[in-house]
């Protein structure tokens, strides 16, 4: 391990570990799960404050996870790689299809802020002012504010599974002072959660949050480190753009080569000789339509 690299683990090592009783503490009451999904949400907190850990790649990373979620709640077969294909490969006439919809909601939904009129623009089928009359819903702390909204959506628009996710999240955000959602349920509730109701939907989303926010960590330190690697190597590039290229692999999930601020052949070179330095991996395994992310 060369000087700079082990700099670079021994600084990111000091981001905060999630104690162990965290995840090991078993919970059998709503009061249980309650404190635990709270000491969960607060060590959360301390890490997303960490300057290391790259926010809007974190979030974009963890809209796609959203996103492949909801794919399965609604029982259709795509995945990661086919929902970053149905972006990232959509030519200006094309439509999105379903998946496209739902991963593109996740995205608007986690690039912008958490206010209403930031949601109206993420959420353009829906009107503001509804939106708003949603997220009133939600009353009391955190995750049971979250779970009225989700519950209240569920009720008048049952099939809305992709909204009424991103509203709890938005719910959850607000009330823990985040400026932007965290994509924290979708990936941790169940398919039958989604139609408990009360109580029963608190403890489950209590138990999805100590979930999701164990892989969140884990998914930010492990981004912290790539990105920080990235960000030594970013002065070898002699690629004119090549500055603006390494912004965009910090902020987004997936990057194909034609999105780059280079022509075409440039931006192919670039690419690889990212990969070439272990600073960003190619995402597809194809030798054509390949797509790129820290």
């Amino acid at each position: 391990m060369t000087y700079q690299a082990a700099t670079i683990s021994n600084h990111l090592n000091t981001l905060p570990q999630l104690p162990g009783w965290v995840t090991s503490g078993r919970a059998e009451t709503l009061e249980d799960v309650a404190f635990l999904s709270g000491a969960a949400l607060n060590h959360l907190h301390l890490v997303l404050g960490r300057v290391e850990v790259p926010q809007a790649l974190l979030r974009d990373r963890l809209a796609l996870r959203a996103a492949e979620a909801c794919m399965a709640f609604s029982g259709r077969p795509e995945r990661a790689g086919e929902l970053r294909d149905a972006i990232h490969l959509l030519r200006p006439s094309d439509l999105p299809g379903p998946a496209g919809e739902t991963y593109l909601a996740w995205r608007r939904a986690v690039e912008r802020s958490v206010s209403v009129k930031a949601l109206s623009r993420a959420l353009p089928t829906f009107e503001s002012c509804q939106i708003a009359t949603w997220l009133d819903t939600g009353k009391g702390l955190p995750v049971a504010r979250a779970a009225m909204v989700l519950e209240a959506v569920l009720t008048e628009v049952p099939r809305a599974d992709v909204l009424a996710l991103i509203l709890a999240d938005i719910a959850l955000a607000q009330a823990l002072g985040w400026g932007h959602l965290m994509p924290l349920l979708a990936t941790g509730l169940k398919r039958a959660d989604l139609r408990k109701q009360g109580d029963d939907l608190r403890f489950a989303c209590h138990l999805a949050l100590i979930s999701s926010v164990v892989e969140v960590v884990r998914l930010s330190a492990d981004l912290a480190r790539r990105a920080a690697h990235l960000k030594a190597v970013a002065p070898k590039l002699r690629a004119k753009g090549a500055g603006e290229a390494v912004e965009m692999f910090l902020t987004r999930d997936a990057v194909a080569p034609s999105a780059l601020p280079l022509p075409d052949r440039a931006a192919r070179r670039l690419c690889d000789r990212l990969v070439e330095l272990g600073a960003v991996r190619e995402l597809t395994g194809r030798d054509t339509f390949r797509l790129y992310g820290v």
